[in-house]
């Protein structure tokens, strides 16, 4: 392989400097330094081997992080980002794109609900679950500008796999000025490109659990200027979970052609069609005393599951046959342009479009209770005074006792049709030491949505749970083919929404170490749309004896929403080099959140019309400050910050009835990243988060209880990982060994702190062999102590479940995962 002439060269193996953009701006570089990074970038997509590009880990100077402008050094960025190579993306061995962001401080990633429907917080932004303020881009692009909706957020539109060059991810900083405006963290997925050589990889991958995955790209020219890539993956599996079933199955496809007018720009056109999905994983019964956890008797913690083959396919009282395969993901196809040219010396348009369509749909079987004797469920069904006539297996034969473990879980069906288009258009002025960027975004987004809640079943408490029927005293029939009710929540919803917003951004070089920088950006938010919610229930056969179908929910008649508001975000920031090899920052924030389409559904229309309530606009105010420092023997990143959130307005299903909460919080933290390398082929890195996060005006209880000074919840105070790494150098053959250890402190699943969710630690560790250059070998194992560490209680209510038998959503069990890859 050709020597690397300059450190920069590091990052932008096969990267187009179009698809390098993240909400971010300061410290990009002058019009003859972005040249510059094209001219290498051009020239280094012909490198060989793309994946030996090392990790910032294991000692690169130099990341490129996308700016409103171009690439910068790790080092001279005033904001916190971490970057993730494609190799260390392989090392982590993710179970899910989400579950990558445990890697990242600051984030709290819990992907224990399988490949989709990750839940994920950052920085103490208070939320209840899915993902709010976490935005994933595509080359740049927001792949869904939305970044929440109800059983939708952005990491289930998109896999990792071998067409991904890097992960970049910012926290805070200038987020709230570009792209979607986003606050929180935006999560970059940097693509492979094709340069002047041949170059692909082929992989196979197997799991002691039955998954079954093939990877594979190719890359190359089409002429002198031009290069293409193109490659995706296949899996299919019953997943650790094992639902009797193949519950998970899909692929990926990744296209690209990328062209470069000399040292003037480039253009990029892309495609990415992804057509996956996976089993929903939800709460399953543990046995909670105090701090401690264990297994329901019979549970196994790590890979039971409640759906099996008796669940899997069923038709519910209305009529509606669903099948669990169906699980939880995305048929969606995305493409776009990005293009970048020097019009003039100093003068640089940019355009950015994109294009998302497809179906989101989640189908899944949802617990109502932890497990109880069938007398107790009787009571529950019918009463005070109920018990228990007969009990019996739809599908089967004999009498069960009225001490048999039962519980119920409904079939919940949510489909999405959804569409987003997004244009981003910038420019850049350079003149001396001054910079110049300002754009105009516009995005437009639907969805179309269908849903059916509730349709509960009786279950026996067990893996792989059987369908029950049971009949009450005075001839009362409690069950229809194993269901308990019909459909309780339900949904008929069309919306669009729209994004205007303008920004301008003004950094100036003060001296060669002081650059100071300070932006605005002013967006409006519209919402139009037609919904139908539950205007009543009904009894369905005219029996009050047949209990099952006495209170089955029916639409109301349509309702109109019309929405809109505005708002200003702006940020300041200052970045002073005490050296090349040390650095500080400084930075204040102001963003905002505005009410999606789940918000506006929930809202009164006063509210709406005044912004008030579940309408309301969240404000978002941070103050951040930096340490970075980045030598060949250690890398340091430390970030303390302070943010104070106002206008939280949440949703949250208890008993199939919205019930929402209103308030603020603030946080307090303090992040840590880098790595050691003491002697070659070492390394020592790692990761931590000290978070002191608490709600301040929050109400629950019909604003009777006041949860101020609450713990915020999902979000541990602290949080860490460290990651051990060894590689030998033998020649031709290069083995290496790693490890992480990662701890999860205490948390709280609800607002008012009673479900508690004690701390736990994680190991995962992996053995590669690099063969000749070309020829890799992994295995890697996650969980491997088999820890029973929750990440969930019970979200479908408030307050606490009592000791005992309970519903939580623990992580994976322990599972191993072989590859083999041959690259040339």
């Amino acid at each position: 392989m050709k020597k690397l002439q300059n450190p920069l060269r590091l990052l932008l193996l096969g990267a187009a400097p179009a698809a390098l953009m993240l909400p971010s701006y300061a410290a990009a570089q002058t019009a003859a330094d972005t040249r510059t990074t094209q001219d290498t970038d051009a020239a280094q997509r012909s490198e060989p081997n793309v994946a030996e590009a090392p990790e910032y880990t294991d000692g690169e100077e130099i990341v490129v992080v996308g700016t409103a402008g171009g690439g910068t050094r790790r080092q001279d960025a005033a904001f916190a980002v971490t970057t993730l190579s494609s190799e260390a993306i392989a090392r982590a061995a993710p179970n899910s794109t989400a579950d990558l962001l445990r890697t990242v401080p600051g984030v709290m990633a819990e992907s224990s609900g399988g490949q989709n429907g990750a839940n994920i917080f950052v920085r103490g932004y208070p939320s209840g679950g899915d993902a709010q303020f976490v935005t994933f881009q595509l080359a740049g692009v927001p792949i869904f500008p939305p970044p929440t909706l109800s059983f939708l957020e952005n990491s289930q539109l998109i896999r990792l796999d071998e067409t991904v060059q890097r992960i970049e991810a910012v926290r805070g900083g200038t987020g709230s000025l570009f792209s979607n405006g986003q606050p929180g963290l935006t999560v970059n997925v940097v693509p492979r490109t094709g340069g002047s050589e041949f170059h692909g990889l082929g992989k196979i991958s197997y799991t002691d659990f039955g998954e079954i995955r093939g990877d594979a790209w190719i890359s190359g020219p089409l002429n002198e200027d031009t290069g293409f890539m193109i490659g995706g993956y296949y899996a299919q599996g019953n997943g650790v979970r094992d639902p009797q079933y193949r519950a998970e199955k899909g692929g990926q496809v990744t296209a690209n052609v990328h062209h470069d007018f000399g040292n003037r720009g480039s253009v990029e056109i892309y495609a990415r069609y992804l057509n996956d999905h996976g089993q929903w994983l939800l709460p399953i019964p543990i046995v909670q005393n105090g701090n401690e956890i264990s297994e329901y008797p019979g549970f196994d913690a790590g890979t039971g599951a409640l759906a099996g083959r008796e669940t899997r396919v069923t038709t519910n009282l209305v009529g509606r046959t669903v099948d669990l395969a169906d699980g939880r993901g995305a048929d969606v196809f995305n493409t776009g342009i990005n293009f970048d040219y020097e019009v003039a010396d100093g003068f640089r348009l940019r355009e950015r479009l994109s294009y998302l369509g497809g179906n989101a749909d989640t189908v899944g079987l949802v617990p109502a209770e932890a497990p109880v004797a069938a007398s107790d469920m009787a009571v529950t069904l019918g009463g005070a005074g109920s018990t228990v006539a007969s009990l019996g297996y739809v599908n089967g034969s004999g009498a069960l006792a009225a001490t048999t473990p039962v519980m119920r879980a409904g079939v919940w069906e949510v489909r999405k049709k959804i569409s987003s288009f997004v244009a981003d258009t910038g420019f850049e002025w350079s003149a001396g030491p001054n910079k110049l960027t300002g754009g105009f975004y516009y995005a437009n987004y639907t969805s179309r949505d269908s849903w059916s809640l509730g349709n509960q079943m009786l279950l026996t408490g067990e893996p792989n749970a059987r369908l029950l029927n049971m009949t009450l005293n005075g001839g009362r029939t409690a069950t229809l083919g194993g269901f308990t009710s019909g459909p309780g929540f339900i949904v008929d919803g069309r919306y669009d929404g729209s994004d205007y917003a303008f920004y301008a951004v003004d950094e100036f070089q003060i001296t060669p170490e002081l650059r100071v920088d300070g932006g605005v950006r002013w967006q409006r938010h519209t919402v139009n749309g037609t919904i139908r919610t539950p205007g009543g229930t009904v009894d369905l056969d005219g029996n009050a004896s047949t209990l099952y179908d006495n209170s089955v929910s029916v639409f109301g008649g349509p309702r109109r929403i019309d929405y809109s508001d505005s708002a200003w975000s702006w940020t300041a920031g200052v970045n002073y080099d005490v050296t090349r090899q040390i650095g500080v920052f400084a930075r204040y924030s102001r963003g905002n959140s505005f009410p999606q389409f789940d918000n506006l559904r929930d809202a009164s229309d006063a509210d709406i019309a005044n912004d008030t309530g579940l309408a309301i606009t969240a404000e978002v105010e941070t103050y951040e400050g930096g340490l970075k420092i980045s030598t060949p023997l250690v890398n340091l990143y430390a970030t303390l910050f302070h943010n104070k959130f106002d206008g939280l307005a949440t949703t949250q299903l208890v008993n199939n009835v919205p019930l929402s909460q209103i308030g603020g919080a603030k946080a307090t933290g303090v992040e840590l990243e880098g790595a050691i390398r003491p002697f070659p082929g070492f390394s020592l890195s790692g990761a931590a988060t000290w978070l002191d996060s608490t709600y301040e005006d929050f109400f629950t209880g019909g604003g009777t209880i006041d949860n101020t000074g609450n713990r915020v919840q999902r979000q541990p105070r602290w949080a860490w990982r460290v990651t051990p790494a060894y590689e030998v150098d033998l020649g031709s053959v290069k083995p290496s060994v790693f490890a992480t250890l990662q701890y999860t402190g205490d948390r709280f699943s609800d607002v008012e702190n009673n479900q508690l969710l004690p701390h736990f630690y994680q190991l995962d560790a992996g053995v590669s062999v690099d063969v000749a250059e070309r020829v890799k070998l992994q295995v890697t194992g996650n969980n491997l102590t088999n820890e029973v560490g929750l990440t969930e209680g019970n979200p479908r209510i408030i307050g606490s479940q009592g000791s005992g038998p309970i519903l939580a959503r623990p992580i994976l069990g322990r599972s191993f995962r072989f590859s083999a890859g041959f690259s040339f």
